[in-house]
């Protein structure tokens, strides 16, 4: 294949030509001035349609970027659990990109298996919808021939992160376009800074601190009138059997970041603490408020990766690499030390990943992300499993297991049962560390 795109375009590819490709990348999208004419689509149109999977807002968010990103893009095709959310948000794609928003209510579908005629009618596909179905959807579209885009987290279990690293297999055979929600690879200042880094400027890296403190995701009450697993669907990143929890959903930022620092190694083992202190009542799901996972790497360095979701606490994003020579921050884009640096670009990495997806469409030259958006997200799972259980996991363990948080995605169907429900006290019920066991032995 022409290009992998492995790191944003490789860890030991020059800062210099990662830049002049994004920025090549953005400029084309935004003038209009690719050859369309290179390539064909849409039985014999220069339109490539567009389809989304899910109709949260990042999605949404995604859609639009995608739609910008190429002029001759088309949303045809629109899914998600609820109706109601796929003609809210249509309507509101309309307003924003202007005559690129042809769905009609043919194309409005809702359900479990909505993202089969999503697929059907599209030629990319955007996937930004409950985590747990993330590899099943990539895999689906990968093998009908259709380019994808999917958020992050890439699975939320060992056997949805081989599913995906499949997937991403088969792209690379189908020559299509797989590329990842995990918009640090896209980022020019972080891409600078990482290079930096390998470069020696803050000598021997010691350890590195991820931080992803926050409040809750969004809370929501319940509507009259939902079954319990729509509600559960409602409100998805407050169950584990839809998101994974917050190591994956979040941190997975931090450690996709922490291993492109490392040149993508990864860790061999890890140990984790959570719970929940605060965030009990039953809006709040079945997951926890707070972790800490220590990641071991082979060479002895250290990732010290925290995350919480509790309200009026300190809240702090951040990827802070420590050095024998100085220090740096990945996402403030700075060294302090021997070598004082800090970048003052300005750089939108959302919209970047669909331009360079769009542009290697249109080339014929495919990006394929696979590599480091499966390794990163089987990191977050061997921590979330971790924090869960108490034990220290290892990367060969979690690698050989096939776990996976029942039911199937493939199972899952309209007026099914939740797979949890709440306990005798009214909350739902959570893993207990020491306790609870996951994987096989």
């Amino acid at each position: 294949m022409a290009r992998s795109n492995e790191s944003s375009k490789a860890a030991g590819t020059s800062r210099r030509d990662f830049l002049k490709a994004s920025t090549v990348a953005a400029s084309a999208a935004v003038s209009g001035a690719l050859d369309i004419n290179r390539s064909v689509f849409a039985a014999g149109s220069d339109k490539l349609r567009v389809g989304m999977i899910g109709c949260g807002g990042r999605n949404t968010g995604a859609a639009a970027q995608a739609l910008t990103a190429d002029s001759g893009a088309r949303l045809v095709a629109m899914c998600d659990i609820f109706m109601d959310r796929v003609k809210a948000k249509r309507n509101m794609l309309k307003e924003q990109q202007k005559g690129q928003v042809v769905v009609d209510d043919d194309h409005c579908f809702a359900g479990f298996d909505g993202y089969k005629h999503v697929i059907e009618a599209s030629d990319v596909v955007v996937i930004a919808n409950a985590a747990k179905f993330h590899p099943l959807h990539t895999m689906t579209a990968i093998k009908a021939g259709k380019h994808v885009f999917v958020e992050k987290p890439h699975g939320i279990d060992p056997a949805g992160v081989k599913l995906l690293q499949r997937a991403a297999e088969l792209a690379k055979q189908k020559k299509l376009c797989l590329v990842s929600g995990l918009h640090s690879r896209y980022h020019a200042g972080y891409a600078e800074t990482v290079q930096r880094i390998q470069d020696g400027a803050i000598g021997d890296v010691i350890a590195i601190e991820e931080n992803f403190l926050r409040g809750p995701y969004g809370v929501i009450d319940r509507k009259p009138g939902l079954s319990e697993v729509e509600w559960q669907c409602s409100t998805q990143y407050h169950f584990r059997w839809l998101s994974g929890d917050d190591v994956p959903q979040s941190l997975v930022h931090n450690m996709d970041r922490a291993s492109w620092v490392l040149r993508n190694e990864v860790p061999i083992k890890c140990h984790g603490l959570g719970g929940r202190s605060s965030m009990t009542e039953p809006i709040y799901g079945d997951v926890f408020d707070h972790h800490s996972v220590v990641y071991e790497m082979a060479d002895g360095v250290r990732i010290y990766a925290l995350c919480r979701t509790t309200t009026g606490c300190h809240n702090d994003s951040s990827s802070t690499v420590l050095g024998s020579k100085g220090k740096a921050s990945v996402t403030g884009s700075r060294i302090w030390g021997e070598n004082k640096w800090e970048w003052n670009g300005r750089c939108n990495p959302y919209q970047i990943e669909h331009d360079v997806l769009f542009a290697a469409i249109r080339s014929g030259e495919p990006v394929n992300n696979g590599r480091y958006m499966t390794r990163s997200t089987m990191t977050t799972v061997m921590g979330q499993i971790s924090c869960y259980t108490g034990e220290e996991i290892t990367w060969k363990r979690i690698n050989n297991s096939d776990f996976y948080y029942p039911p199937r995605p493939e199972d899952c169907h309209d007026g099914m049962e939740p797979p949890v429900k709440t306990g005798a006290h009214g909350s739902y019920p959570v893993p207990k560390p020491g306790f609870t066991r996951l994987l096989e032995a």
